[in-house]
């Protein structure tokens, strides 16, 4: 078994989720390669420092371009603010590396579309963090759609809202730098796309709206001084799939009281699916064609039986949590480093996926529907 080594950009929240799920893959899974955590990166070198010593890290600095021209790093993670995605992506494509990149994959579309030429060009295995969709229970969904269980699929409803932006106190940060692309739509409305491409297939068509409920954010907490929001609080989508299915598709960070609300319902001509990702070790299913009386929706619950929910747990029902979905994820990722699997979502994804985002922001500009081809 060979290594692989990790360079780490970011040790935020989403840069603590990758370490984790780094380690847990190697000891959860039978794998062709292993992790070995070689330098960490982040905005200073105390920080860095910090964070390579609490994760494990044999090295650190405060400064990205050290790490992607380490010639000990294969595997390139990006975990950084949005803007910056591109810049550190191609660089370490350039320097021959692999790129694991947190979800958006980048600011605009044409900015994703030359991170996925690039990668191909060379060669590289890439991965987006949509880790939801890396969900046991998600993949059962697909299967069930896809075997015509529920027949043929004719709508869509999605949701993805929190809300951590509702507090009108909460300050502006790099999230409502509109440099970074979108804001709901992008944060979060890129989960719940890439749901509905994962499940239903490519969207063709959409008309949007979108609207910023809190205009000015403090600079700080607790700061007078404020600046303007110049991204969207929330975002409403109607859609039309390439296979004739239509649905809507909605992201909100202003939504008071949910935590976690990636949402779907998926009707089909024969039955339907529901799920919400606040309860998701669980599959509501609705077959047709029942006794009258005895019809309604059936929780399937996940288990071993849903692969890979038992290389976690012999035992159904115990529940698989956020960073299981991520060490899936990075299983997924070893498996194609290691010529093992495809991994995946790829670069190629990300940019199909930031499209449809790039489509909505200009749908709504423009008050008009936009053509996806």
């Amino acid at each position: 078994m060979r290594d692989v080594g990790i360079g780490l950009i970011g040790s935020g929240f989403m840069g603590k989720a990758h370490a984790l799920a780094f380690a847990a893959a190697a000891t959860t899974f039978d794998l062709p390669i292993r992790p070995r955590y070689v330098v960490l990166a982040d905005i200073d070198s105390a920080m860095a420092s910090a964070a390579a010593a609490r994760l494990g890290f044999a090295r650190s600095t405060g400064d990205w371009r050290t790490l992607v021209a380490d010639p000990a790093v294969e595997l390139v993670d990006i975990t950084a603010p949005n803007a910056l995605h591109e810049e550190m992506a191609l660089a370490a494509i350039a320097a021959g590396k692999h790129v694991y990149c947190e979800k958006p994959l980048a600011a605009t579309a044409a900015a994703a579309e030359r991170m996925a030429r690039a990668a191909r060009s060379a060669g590289r295995i890439t991965q987006v963090g949509f880790n939801y969709l890396k969900n046991p229970i998600i993949a059962l969904a697909r299967s069930i759609i896809a075997k015509g269980e529920i027949g043929d699929v004719v709508g869509f409803r999605g949701i993805h809202a929190e809300g951590y932006m509702a507090d009108p106190a909460t300050p502006w940060s790099w999230r409502h730098d509109p440099a970074g692309g979108g804001g709901a739509i992008a944060d979060l409305g890129s989960h719940i796309i890439a749901m509905a491409r994962f499940l239903v297939g490519p969207i063709a068509a959409l008309t949007a709206q979108m609207s910023t409920v809190v205009k000015r954010r403090p600079v700080a907490r607790g700061s007078a001084e404020t600046r303007p929001v110049a991204v969207d609080d929330q975002a409403q989508l109607l859609v039309r799939f390439a296979s004739g299915a239509t649905g809507t598709i909605e992201a909100s960070w202003i939504a008071p009281g949910r935590t976690m609300q990636l949402a779907f319902e998926i009707t089909g001509t024969q039955g339907s699916l529901a799920f919400t990702q606040e309860r998701f070790n669980e599959l509501q299913l609705y077959r047709a064609g029942g006794p009258a009386g005895r019809q309604g929706f059936t929780t399937i619950t996940a288990g071993p039986e849903h692969d890979p929910y038992g290389a976690f747990c012999p035992a159904p029902g115990h529940q698989l949590g956020f960073n299981d979905l991520k060490t899936i994820e990075v299983r997924d990722l070893l498996l194609a480093i290691g010529g093992a699997g495809a991994g995946g979502p790829d670069f190629h994804e990300g940019w199909q996926i930031q499209r449809v985002v790039d489509a909505a922001i200009l749908s709504a500009r423009e008050r008009r529907w936009i053509e996806i081809d």
